[in-house]
């Protein structure tokens, strides 16, 4: 299993494909298994990076890890990269993972040609975030009592549908329910309402945002604001907020064009 110790966290990883280079960072749960029909789409034409964000899949948890924030996930990417020198790169981010692939274009901006952002969890851009997680925090609760593998099993019907979990492959369940405590008792509660200042937004690398047709209720919102901030407009690809899953082929039809404009490729 291919590895790399960066930032004091051993980062499992995956390369497919030759051309320019794509980062993928997954969100909630963290595992890069989410992307494996989405990367291999997009191997035809460029080089794709996925990986299992520390303690999550199999990149394990570092000892005494408690607690997590943008700026370390980003550090974490920025090290994987130095670590495969692939020199800069485009990214793509969902949900959370939006979050740090917009730390990474603040805090590594030399590693980043641009960024696409897929539903981002931008909370701060919301009215009332505690209302906006409320029906969350609630079927999380509830399921927790089946502990924490329970849970996940969960959130991922809310995220992805209710058959969402059903159509992941049993593999990447195993891996889910394994490293659920990382989600409930590590990294939420530590990324929601980061948000750079108007200063570090107008500094970074052109943003390609994303919603998916049938996404999450509060995505629209998040990301319309975010869009209109960086003056951007925001594009819809079919499916849940899972939507790598479901419509692996569409997306990337969605984000080639950004990909090859931002790495310099000519068709």
């Amino acid at each position: 299993m291919p590895s790399v110790i960066v930032n004091g966290a051993e980062l499992y990883y995956e390369v497919r494909g030759t051309g320019p280079p794509v980062l993928l960072i997954m969100g909630s749960t963290g595992d890069g298994g989410h992307f494996d029909a989405f990367a291999d789409v997009l191997a035809d034409e460029f080089m794709v990076v996925s990986y299992d964000r520390r303690g999550n899949g199999r990149s394990p948890a570092p000892p005494g890890w408690q607690t997590t924030s943008p700026q370390e996930q980003a550090d974490d990417a920025a090290g994987l990269l130095t670590a495969l020198g692939t020199g800069p790169v485009a990214v793509f981010g969902t949900s959370s993972g939006g979050n740090f692939a917009l730390c990474l274009l603040v805090r590594h901006p030399g590693w980043v040609r641009g960024a696409i952002l897929h539903e981002p969890g931008l909370y701060a851009l919301v009215d009332d975030f505690d209302a906006v997680r409320a029906p969350v925090r609630a079927l999380v609760q509830e399921a927790m009592a089946g502990g924490p593998p329970a849970a996940v099993e969960r959130f991922w019907c809310y995220v992805a549908g209710e058959d969402g979990w059903d159509r992941l492959e049993p593999a990447l369940r195993q891996r889910l329910r394994a490293a659920a405590g990382t989600l409930f008792e590590v990294e939420l509660g530590t990324y929601e309402l980061y948000l750079p200042g108007d200063e570090a937004l107008a500094a970074i690398a052109p943003v390609f945002l994303l919603v998916s047709e049938n996404g999450l209720p509060f995505s629209p919102e998040i990301t319309g604001r975010f869009g209109q901030r960086l003056g951007v407009a925001v594009a819809t690809t079919p499916g849940t907020h899972a939507a790598y899953h479901e419509h692996p082929r569409e997306l990337a039809d969605i984000v080639r064009p950004f990909l090859r404009e931002v790495s310099g490729v000519r068709i």
